[in-house]
């Protein structure tokens, strides 16, 4: 381990690890340094050159603080620290010398740039740009690149900081960005006008510094300032990846993602970063009940009377969708217990065991990935299922993990070693003891998927399941599952009550079916098969407890309203259960987390893993078949996905990228 090293920065003695780079140790005192080109999370460019410093008794020009360590620092002449200034009347005009060559051939497009306000160069040029330009030549262009329907692209205002190049190719994995030319002809650019593959592209957004990538969604739509910001969590998969939710009035107008370095780093995938759209179409917003074949729209008062009397009395089955909230899944579990019935939340078929913690969820937490020396994936595309989770393996990868794949053969950006596809090349797999396995919901969705779990408990004493849904480990917790899984809870079942399942396919009545009240956001799947139509909040528009997939607690926050009449998903049931004569004890959101954590304590602890244990199921003989993956169109997976203008257009471009080439006659 190294020893730390004292060093002056700007009068200010520090001890740092002779390891960092300059500007890591100014940021440790408190001093900060522009920057354009650098980012903690990239490998070291250093040709912005606007993280300038003076090293004291060092060259006799400014230093790149980006490219210096602080080992290669001289010490004073008898052994005295040494001193860096980054406010020295040498290093204030050689960043004015940088930003007046920055500024030499960007335009003039801050009034309708949508980089504004937000804008690095501008905030920069504030403090070291100059008043009047010495620049009398023509503006050099660029053109404009045609990365897809998600990123915008002003290639005349781009710097050559190369972050987008660096992020694409380190972190997403992805080779079709590049710079090429030299002195005044170089550029960035794709090879051979690709499209981006991949489903973190979005976050080159968040790192240019200027108005080169933007969200073409969200263009010329608002300004930052405009804007009412709030923190919340993505539901578009399990990884819980912490965002901040935009809206301008009662709509959403863009999602980005915030730090979590346990979770997501700052990293967003393009699913969560833009679905907001279809968070305003196809909505749900007034009540509905079905006669004679076709719904009609109905007031609350009615449409809660007939649900309570389609209920009462019947064998009444309660199913989870993927984006409820912890609260909410407390919340019909108890409703419908309390009616005789039972709540289902596996509505994929998922056999994840009942009370064993260890097993439904694992005993590894996400970041432990980045150190990992073995991974071992199972019946899992974590590309398609978790991107940012997908990029923690690639960088345990880059670090030199093995990584091995049971299951179909899938580009995950890495090479990895492919054992197999089906049951046999797990039984037949050593691992060692400090491996991560990584068990994904596609390997357990058939009938041997209790021994799945099982066998690939046994291969190491660490494990992750990797979830598909936001809703699922939060719903497990509170024990809203059935004893024989979801084929045996829909036998008999006269009265199905949906809470945003719109994946489940449902008999319909001319066939025997039972009756169906839907109870969600949006007019999808769930809502063409109900009797009974009770219009709920988006995750967008309601306070909710979300457990992710490691297990790990976190709270979203209402960022609009729910439109028209729709209502918090909690208050609906609330309300139901009066009419059912069995009111729910409580008449708050309040009160309902308290309920749910004096049962369930372990859920109050916000942002914090609880010790799963680990309980190894008893061992018994897999089925023969081949794994299969949990998902197939990665953009159509929801609701919210499906109403999206944006997401369809993803899903053409990808599967277009994936056609084979067709030669011309």
């Amino acid at each position: 381990m190294s020893t730390l090293r004292k060093i002056i920065i700007d009068g200010i003695e520090v001890e740092v690890d002779p390891s960092l780079t300059l500007i890591q140790a100014c940021e440790q005192a408190g001093i900060e340094v522009p920057r354009f080109c650098y980012h903690e999370r990239l490998s070291i460019a250093g040709n912005c050159r606007m993280c300038l410093v003076e090293v004291v008794g060092g060259p006799p020009k400014p230093t790149a603080s980006c490219a210096m360590q602080i080992k290669d620092l001289r010490p004073g002449p008898n052994g005295e620290p040494s001193v860096i200034k980054t406010n020295s009347p040498m290093v204030k005009k050689a960043r004015e010398g940088v930003m007046e060559f920055l500024l030499i051939n960007h335009p003039l497009d801050c009034p309708i740039c949508d980089q504004g306000g937000e804008c690095d160069l501008q905030d920069q040029a504030m403090a070291y740009g100059g008043s009047v330009s010495r620049f009398r030549e023509v503006k050099r262009t660029s053109d404009n690149l045609n990365l897809g329907p998600l990123v915008k692209t002003e290639m005349t205002r781009c710097i050559s900081c190369t972050r987008c190049v660096r992020f694409t190719t380190e972190v997403a994995g992805i080779t079709q960005m590049g710079q090429t030319g030299r002195g005044a002809d170089s550029e960035i650019t794709s090879y051979l006008d690709m499209t981006l593959d991949s489903n973190l592209q979005g976050n080159i957004i968040d790192l240019c510094p200027v108005g080169a990538l933007t969200s073409k969604p969200y263009a010329f739509t608002a300004r930052p300032w405009e804007l009412v910001k709030t923190e919340s969590i993505d539901v578009m998969d399990a990884l819980g990846s912490n965002i901040r939710i935009d809206a301008k009035g009662r709509e959403v107008k863009r999602i980005v993602p915030r730090n979590h370095d346990g979770v997501n780093e700052e990293w967003l995938s393009d699913k969560g970063r833009f679905i907001w759209d279809g968070l305003r179409r196809q909505r749900l917003d007034t009540p509905y009940i079905r006669e004679a074949g076709k719904l009609r729209k109905a007031s609350w008062s009615e449409a809660l009377t007939a649900a309570a009397a389609a209920m009462t009395g019947k064998k009444v089955l309660g199913l989870i969708g993927d984006l409820c909230s912890t609260e909410a899944a407390y919340s019909l579990k108890t409703l419908i217990e309390a009616q005789g019935g039972s709540v289902e939340c596996r509505t994929d078929g998922a056999r994840l065991p009942i009370g064993n913690r260890s097993a439904y969820v694992g005993n590894v937490a996400i970041q432990d990935i980045d150190d990992a020396k073995e991974i071992i994936l199972i019946g899992t595309d974590p590309r398609t299922e978790a991107p940012v989770l997908n990029a923690r393996i690639r960088k345990a990868w880059a670090k030199g993990a093995v990584v091995r794949l049971i299951g179909p053969a899938v580009d995950l950006t890495y090479d990895y070693d492919h054992v197999g596809t089906d049951r046999a090349a797990l039984a037949g797999l050593k691992a060692g003891k400090d491996a991560i396995v990584i068990l994904g919901q596609g390997a357990i969705s058939e009938a041997d998927g209790d021994a799945v779990i099982a066998n690939a408990m046994s291969l190491s004493g660490r494990m992750l399941m990797l979830h598909t849904a936001a809703s699922r480990v939060g719903a497990m917790d509170v024990g809203a599952v059935t004893n024989g899984g979801l084929i045996a809870a829909l036998e008999g079942v006269q009265v199905i009550y949906n809470m945003g399942a719109d994946e489940v396919e449902i008999a319909p009545r001319s066939e025997g079916g039972p009756i169906v009240i839907y109870q969600g956001s949006h007019g999808d799947r769930g809502a063409s098969r109900a009797d009974i139509i009770l219009p709920g909040a988006a995750y967008t528009e309601e306070h909710g407890l979300f457990v992710n997939t490691e297990g790990r607690p976190q709270l979203a926050f209402r960022a609009t309203f729910a439109p028209g009449e729709a209502k918090e998903n909690w208050a609906i049931l609330r309300a139901l259960s009066a009419e059912l004569g069995a009111t729910l004890p409580w008449d708050s959101l309040g009160g309902l987390r308290q309920s749910m954590l004096a049962k369930h304590p372990h859920l109050g602890d916000i942002d914090h893993l609880a010790d799963n244990g680990w309980t190894v199921p008893e061992r018994r003989d897999m089925g023969k078949a081949s794994f299969r993956l949990a998902l197939g169109d990665y953009y159509f997976t929801n609701p919210i996905a499906r109403a999206s203008v944006v997401m369809p257009e993803c899903s053409a471009q990808a599967k277009g990228r994936k056609s084979p080439a067709v030669a011309a006659e």
